[in-house]
């Protein structure tokens, strides 16, 4: 699957400097970072149900962003948020999910219930992923990270209808990836370690996912990313 037939120009993060937006006149808006792992999956969940042309893309300078957009667009002053029918919606999750229900495109959420139920079961154990990996940075990373690593691993051995968490591509990946891209990314390049090895279907999760051009649009430039890890959780290292 190409992905450079499909590239998306990304437009430029506004600025406490950008004008105001003519918000609420029907436009359907994402307002996203380039760098943020949560705006992330609005972005990926925009892009596989093919809804490039019915909404905008916005993305912020998280450093610098315009006033305008906690005053006037959502008060929490996070990304993502999503302006649509003349209200705005966040948290990266909930967006998944209104995005799959409330647009066109390829499902996210399967109708199978065991499936359904599984999916809730993962999606429950993010915090405790992240964190756990989080404080792993903090400590010995690679035996530390290395259960909540095996936890994906067994995980993705649930169905054997496809190499995803759910079988087939879901909401569960799209929760998952923008995270694992950044922790494969600091322990390769930090810790010299590859969180794969060992993981066979870790790793086919990975190569999979990395073949699906809604996924790979969203990809943050793996310089600014480390850079932005080292700053935060590995400066008393």
């Amino acid at each position: 699957m190409s992905t450079a037939s499909v590239q998306q120009v990304r437009p430029a993060p506004l600025t406490s400097t950008s004008d105001l937006l003519p918000l609420f006149d029907g436009t359907t808006r994402l307002y996203i970072s380039y760098i943020c792992p949560f705006a992330q999956r609005a972005w990926i969940t925009r892009n596989y149900k093919g809804l490039q042309d019915e909404i905008k893309l916005v993305p912020l300078d998280l450093s610098n962003r315009p006033a305008w957009y906690k005053e006037k667009v959502y008060p929490e002053n996070k990304v993502p948020s999503l302006e649509h029918n003349g209200k705005v919606l966040g948290e990266s999750l909930d967006l998944i999910k209104y995005l799959d229900a409330n647009f066109e495109g390829p499902s996210l959420v399967p109708s199978d219930p065991e499936k359904k139920e599984f999916g809730e079961q993962l999606i429950s154990h993010l915090d405790t992923f992240t964190k756990d990996v989080y404080s792993a940075f903090k400590g010995d990373p690679i035996p530390q990270a290395s259960p909540a690593f095996d936890y994906l691993e067994k995980a993705l051995g649930k169905f054997d209808d496809g190499p995803f968490f759910l079988g087939q591509f879901s909401w569960v990946d799209v929760a998952y990836i923008p995270f694992v891209e950044r922790f494969q990314l600091v322990f390769s390049e930090v810790f010299k370690h590859d969180i794969v090895v060992g993981r066979p279907k870790f790793a086919a999760w990975i190569e999979e996912v990395n073949k699906i051009d809604a996924y790979t649009q969203t990809r943050a430039d793996p310089a600014e990313n480390l850079d932005l890890y080292k700053k935060r959780f590995l400066a008393q290292q």
